[in-house]
């Protein structure tokens, strides 16, 4: 993992900072005699061990008089977000969710997101706004739950969807945080959906969901975190499936991480850089039915971004294939598109060459697809490209 998203205020209202808007602060606790500033300790923790500073600001604010009270309230939110912007340096992500219930009057707030954004693109112009953004589409649930094909290009008018109050989370409960992706949800970008469409975007999305059974720590759930085996598959379905995945882990009261939530962090990350130590592609002999000039398949060995395989214009399938000298075995094939050149695979098969056999059947592939299969041994690998909207590119290839 490359960077985290701190809770710097949650629906609650409580912020971890001191900010000069508020009393409803970390200021008013005893944390260091009220000179404390936990976001401040987090964002140099981060420049520390090079990780990236994200920040998560909730709109909905159960404790602050003017919630509900339309441009007062706004001005509030700005106020704080300005804060968070402009005091911690680089911000890659600003995390708004779309919870839109009740504040300590009664009352609910109509979100002014277009202003917001207009604040983040003026102080981070290089941050990814997500979930309630136009940069980064939430998957829909927060189980892990993800799509067999998840695509990036979608229908313009999905970025209103997560914003519209009737969709939002009114309250904190379990079946909120436990619901799957809906049946009509399970398509949102296939050419069966987007006929008729004439506004497309570019909005890649992200799987969040947290390591225990809910968002907070509580004593009752340490020995419920997720298994390694649960974590790697929705790793495998969510970053191996053209997505991000954001992992929530909930300190305890004394701002540590429970040894049990370490621990099964450190075997995840072992696990993961572990299996992809040795692409077998290294020592593969790799060839191509067509491709065209300066995009050879030789490039998909290559995983710096430089060069990539391409068919020639009009020519939306091909085989892939790659021969070894002593069989080796094989349970992981990694494939990644050009997606600079936009995402257009549409179906897949991987066989194993020795016996002709389809050992796995694949649609989307997008930025990274993770096709895991039982263990076989072989000589011969055929990745066969069925369908493609326009001339598949691929920018690199992974045996493991």
């Amino acid at each position: 993992m490359k960077g985290a998203v701190l809770t710097c205020k949650h629906h609650d209202g409580f912020c971890l900072w001191p900010s000069r808007f508020t009393d409803h602060t970390i200021a008013a606790s005893p944390f260091k005699g009220g000179k404390g500033d936990i976001v401040y300790e987090v964002s140099q923790a981060f420049k520390k061990y090079d990780l990236k500073l994200g920040i998560y600001l909730s709109p909905w604010d159960r404790n602050h008089p003017s919630y509900g009270k339309g441009k007062e309230y706004d001005d509030y939110f700005v106020n704080q977000l300005t804060e968070l912007l402009t005091l911690y340096g680089d911000v890659f992500c600003v995390w708004l969710d779309g919870a839109c219930g009740e504040g300590s009057n009664g009352r609910i707030q109509t979100y002014d997101w277009e202003r917001y954004y207009e604040v983040i693109r003026k102080y981070q112009p290089g941050a990814c706004i997500s979930v309630c953004g136009p940069d980064v589409r939430w998957c829909g649930n927060e189980a892990g739950d993800t799509r067999e094909e998840e695509w990036s290009v979608v229908p313009e008018r999905l970025k209103d969807k997560e914003r519209i109050k009737e969709n939002s989370q009114k309250s904190d409960d379990a079946a909120f945080r436990q619901r799957k992706i809906a049946s009509n949800d399970k398509d949102l970008g296939s050419r069966r959906v987007l006929e008729g469409e004439t506004d497309l975007a570019w909005y890649p999305a992200e799987v969040n969901l947290s390591i225990r059974p809910g968002w907070f720590y509580h004593k009752s759930e340490d020995d419920k975190i997720r298994s390694l085996e649960n974590l790697i598959s929705i790793y495998d379905h969510s970053v191996g499936g053209n997505a991000m995945m954001l992992l929530n882990i909930p300190p305890m009261p004394n701002g540590l991480f429970h040894e049990n939530d370490v621990n099964r962090l450190k075997e995840l990350g072992e696990y993961i850089k572990k299996r992809e130590v040795c692409n077998l592609v290294d020592k593969a002999v790799i060839s191509s039915s067509r491709s065209e000039p300066g995009c050879e398949i030789e490039n998909v060995r290559k995983a710096d971004g430089t060069g990539y395989f391409k068919t020639p214009d009009g020519i939306r399938s091909c085989k892939i294939e790659l021969s070894w000298a002593d069989p080796v075995v094989i349970s992981m094939v990694v494939i990644k598109e050009e997606i600079r050149l936009s995402q257009r695979i549409e179906k897949f098969l991987i066989v194993n060459g020795d016996t002709n056999q389809v050992i796995y059947t694949g649609k989307t592939v997008g930025y990274r697809k993770n096709a895991v299969f039982p263990e076989i041994k072989t000589r011969n690998l055929r990745i066969e490209i069925l369908e493609s909207r326009v001339a598949p590119a691929v920018s690199f290839l992974g045996v493991y």
